[in-house]
This record gives structure tokens, C-alpha cells and sequence, in this order.
């Protein structure tokens, strides 16, 4: 990231997006890169898809949305909504069904429990595990990068005079 006084939230989750783009297409796979903060409009209303990508593998679209704090049930209804337009909207008959994946700074097994559905399981759910990355695998590059990014703010940064 260029020098800068100050850096916001979002700059901070545009420098990570980059680099997971990147850490996903080198782990191969079957990824295929479709759109970086894709917009989809509902009801005159924009949202943004932090990364999309399809896997020919499972032949399905695989959705990312980066939090750089602690997961929140809006944050899984979000999720579920972007999953749910993929579905109705952009599968294909012979595609299986999208994969939304959220990665945050904390993550409450509580609030996941209890925000989506019990039946949650997609029957694809054991091959979609042959090909992506684990989940710690996401979270150990995404905390890498984050360490990353903060350390070249810190030493970008100008020092303080007395």
C-alpha cells in the first residue's frame, strides 16, 4: 500500500482482497477469477461481493465477502443473499450450487449456529472440501497478509516528533 498519513478500514480490506485473489488462483484447483467487488443490485439498492470466483471442479460459483471485524448475523443473511441471488439468478441447470465463504477477524461459532438454518449442509458440502482451501488455510493467509500490510503501514509511517 502507498505511504500514506492515514489508512481506513477499507483500505486495509482492499490490500487483503488483492492478496487473497492471488493466494486462491496459486493454490490452482480448478479457480477461475470472475470479479472483484462485483455490485448486484436489488430493489434499486447496490451490494458489493468482495471476490467471486467459479470452480470448474465442482462446477460451481464460490463467493467471498472479507470482514475486518468480528462476523455478525447480518453478515451471514448478507452472505446468504449473495448465495441466494447466484443461485436464482446466474447457476446454471447443470451447475451445483454456489459456496459463500466469510472471512473475518472473529468468528462466532453462536452466532452461526443460530442465524442459519440447522439444514445448513449443502449436499455437495464434502466435494467442495477436495478443492478449496480449509478454513485454516483461509484464515492463516488472511491473518499472514493482514501482519503483512499493518507492518509496511508501521514502517511507511513517518515518525512522531518530540
Amino acid at each position: 500500500m502507498p505511504q500514506s498519513e492515514r489508512y481506513l478500514e477499507s483500505d486495509l480490506e482492499q490490500a487483503l482482497i488483492v492478496k487473497l485473489r492471488e493466494f486462491l488462483l496459486e493454490l490452482g484447483k480448478g479457480f477461475a477469477f470472475m470479479a472483484r467487488q462485483q455490485r448486484i443490485t436489488l430493489d434499486g439498492r447496490h451490494f458489493w461481493i468482495d471476490l467471486v470466483f467459479y470452480n470448474r471442479l465442482t462446477r460451481s460459483f464460490v463467493l467471498i465477502d472479507l470482514k475486518v471485524g468480528p462476523l455478525t448475523h447480518e453478515d451471514l443473511g448478507q452472505m446468504q443473499m449473495y448465495v441466494n441471488y447466484y443461485q436464482r439468478e446466474l447457476t446454471a441447470a447443470d451447475e451445483n450450487p454456489p459456496v459463500g465463504i466469510i472471512l473475518c477477524t472473529d468468528k462466532s461459532e453462536a452466532v452461526v449456529r443460530y442465524t442459519l438454518p440447522e439444514d445448513n449442509q449443502q449436499i455437495f458440502a464434502s466435494r467442495y472440501k477436495l478443492y478449496l482451501p480449509t478454513e485454516k488455510e483461509l484464515a492463516d493467509e488472511v491473518q499472514r497478509e493482514r501482519q503483512a500490510i499493518e507492518m509496511q503501514n508501521r514502517l511507511q509511517q513517518p515518525e512522531a516528533k518530540p
